[in-house]
């Protein structure tokens, strides 16, 4: 459930949304892409409003689970992604190295890495290049070298100009990203910048500046 939830995401950015696993994180994303039904407000989405069918080309969603056929290669599912979409399949090769996958391109996902499979599961997400990434918890799982790894790339998304909005239950992770969006029990609880945040609360580490928002908020 969320509670009067009222919240802008700016454009070319990276937006984390930050919270323990339950806070509504996931319930935001999904009525965010349109497939959440939302009982009461309105979330407008790149100028339309969430679910409109005109969005599907727009915004991206990576669930948390695998988000490809782990029975095809790399190689295959961007094929046969790009082909449901009607993306151009020049962007299969150009996205297997944007995401890094150069040498894997034709190796089964079920025998790839767990950071590799997150790679593809995002490299399918970019064909037909939408503006608006929203990614659920990428990270979770992966070994500190990964997790720095697909932060760099987010970064350089957002700098090519596309929005993302990530999601993490990890507070270190919030040090990456432009700005943050404090969930907790369906409630926005902060927002703003790493640095306007320990401004606020007069921490420095984010675990601190969490734990003192939520003793605000309550």
């Amino acid at each position: 459930m969320l509670d009067g939830l009222s919240l802008e995401v700016g454009s070319g950015t990276v937006t984390g949304l930050v919270g323990p696993s339950g806070g509504g994180k996931s319930t935001l994303m999904r009525a965010i892409v349109g497939v959440q039904v939302v009982a009461g407000g309105r979330i407008d989405v790149l100028g339309e409003p969430a679910g409109t069918p005109s969005l599907r080309r727009r915004v991206a969603y990576v669930t948390q689970g695998l988000s490809v056929y782990a029975d095809l290669s790399v190689r295959e599912n961007l094929v046969y992604f790009a082909r449901l979409q009607r993306a151009p399949l020049t962007q299969v090769g150009e996205l297997i190295d944007t995401v890094a996958l150069g040498g894997y391109a034709d190796r089964v996902v079920s025998r790839l890495s767990g950071g590799q499979r997150a790679r593809v599961s995002l490299a399918a997400a970019l064909l037909g290049d939408p503006e608006l990434l929203v990614l659920d918890e990428p990270t979770v799982g992966l070994d500190p070298l990964l997790r720095r790894d697909l932060w760099a790339l987010f970064h350089s998304l957002a700098v090519a100009g596309k929005t993302l909005v990530v999601s993490s239950h990890v507070m270190d992770e919030a040090e990456r990203c432009d700005s943050l969006l404090l969930l907790r029990d369906g409630r926005l609880i902060a927002t703003g910048t790493p640095g306007e945040l320990r401004a606020r609360t007069g921490e420095q580490g984010l675990d601190a500046v969490f734990l003192r928002l939520v003793e605000e908020a309550t």
